[in-house]
C-alpha cells in the first residue's frame, strides 16, 4: 500500500539484479512496485498506476518498445511518464524511444546520483500539472469541482456507463431565494451560505464515486453513477432536508436558514444517447420544483 503522498514507481526489468539495485537507489523515497516482464508491467501500470515508470528495453518476450507502444493506446496509462533503462549507447535506439513517447534515458551501469535525479525531475513535472490541474478543475470558493471539473468528470463516467450497460442518475440542486439573501445579508454572507450547501451535499452521501460541482451561481449537480431513480430520489431528498435543517451563522449573531430546490434524472447511456439531454431533462425538473413551492424534489 502506497504511503500517503509519497510518490510511486513502477520498475520493468527481467534482471533482478537490476530490480534490487534501483529499488535500493529510490525506495526511501518512493513506493516501489516492480514486474520482471512486459505483460506484467501493463497489467501492474494499469492496477497500481504509478507516478513513473523505468523501463527496461531488452526483454524476452515484449521489449520496451512494445510496452511504451501499448501504454501509450490507453487512456488510463498514456500519460505516466516511462523512463527507459538500457545499457545501450546507440542513438537510433534513443531516437526510437523518445519519438514513441519516452520522458527520458537512464543508462546501465546505474549512477544513484543520475537516478534519483532523473526520476525527481519526472515526478516534479508531474506533481506540478497535477497543481495545476486541481486549481483549474476546482471552484474556488466552495473547495468542490467548478464547471469544467464536472464536465471532465461526467464525461468519463458516461463512457464507463455505456460500456458496463449501467444506469446513472443527477441532481441538480439550486438555492432558493438567493437573490433575496443576497440582498439581506450582504454577499460576504452568501458565499458563507454556499460554501455550508457545498459542503452539507459532500456530507450527505455515502460513496465516494459520487461527485458534486458548483455549476454556476447558486447552482449545483451530483453525479451518482450506478444509481437508479429511486436510489437518487433517497438522496435528492436526504440533501434537501439536510440543507432545510442547518442554521447559518452571520457574522453578528444572526442565525439565518436556507433551503434547495431538487430536479432528478436517470438514464441508462448508450452510443446513441446524448449527455446533453440527460443534463437538460434533470434542469427542467429542477425549474418544476421552483415553480411548483421551492424546498421540493421532482424528477421527469
Amino acid at each position: 500500500m502506497c504511503e500517503k503522498n509519497k510518490n510511486s514507481v513502477l520498475i520493468v526489468d527481467d534482471e533482478n539484479m537490476d530490480i534490487l539495485s534501483l529499488s535500493h537507489i529510490l525506495s526511501p523515497e518512493y513506493t516501489i512496485y516492480a514486474a520482471k516482464d512486459g505483460e506484467k508491467a501493463i497489467m501492474a501500470a494499469d492496477k497500481y498506476m504509478p507516478d513513473v515508470i523505468l523501463l527496461d528495453i531488452i526483454m524476452p518476450g515484449m521489449d520496451g518498445y512494445t510496452v511504451l507502444a501499448t501504454l501509450k493506446k490507453s487512456d488510463k496509462t498514456r500519460d505516466i511518464p516511462v523512463i527507459f533503462i538500457s545499457g545501450l549507447s546507440n542513438t537510433a535506439d534513443e531516437e526510437k524511444g523518445l519519438s514513441l513517447g519516452a520522458a527520458d534515458y537512464i543508462g546501465k551501469p546505474f549512477s544513484p546520483t543520475i537516478v534519483k535525479l532523473r526520476v525527481h525531475n519526472q515526478v516534479k513535472m508531474l506533481n506540478q500539472y497535477r497543481t495545476i490541474e486541481r486549481l483549474t478543475m476546482s471552484d474556488q470558493l466552495t473547495e468542490i469541482f467548478n464547471r469544467r471539473g464536472f464536465d471532465y468528470r461526467m464525461n468519463m463516467e458516461w463512457i464507463r456507463a455505456i460500456r458496463d450497460n449501467s444506469v446513472m442518475s443527477i441532481l441538480m440542486l439550486d438555492v432558493d431565494n438567493f437573490k433575496v439573501y443576497n440582498d439581506t445579508y450582504g454577499h460576504q454572507q452568501g458565499d458563507v451560505a454556499l460554501q455550508v450547501v457545498a459542503q452539507t451535499i459532500m456530507q450527505s452521501l455515502n460513496r465516494p464515486g459520487d461527485i458534486v460541482a458548483r455549476w454556476g451561481g447558486e447552482e449545483f449537480v451530483v453525479l451518482l453513477p450506478n444509481t437508479d431513480i429511486k436510489g437518487a430520489l433517497i438522496v435528492a431528498e436526504r440533501i434537501r432536508i439536510n440543507i432545510s435543517e442547518i442554521v447559518v451563522p452571520c457574522a453578528d449573531g444572526t442565525k439565518t436558514k436556507i433551503s434547495v430546490s431538487v430536479g432528478v434524472n436517470r438514464h441508462e447511456p448508450n452510443i446513441g444517447s446524448f449527455l446533453e439531454n440527460f443534463i437538460s431533462e434533470a434542469d427542467k425538473a429542477l425549474y418544476r420544483a421552483k415553480k411548483t413551492g421551492k424546498n421540493r424534489v421532482c424528477a421527469p
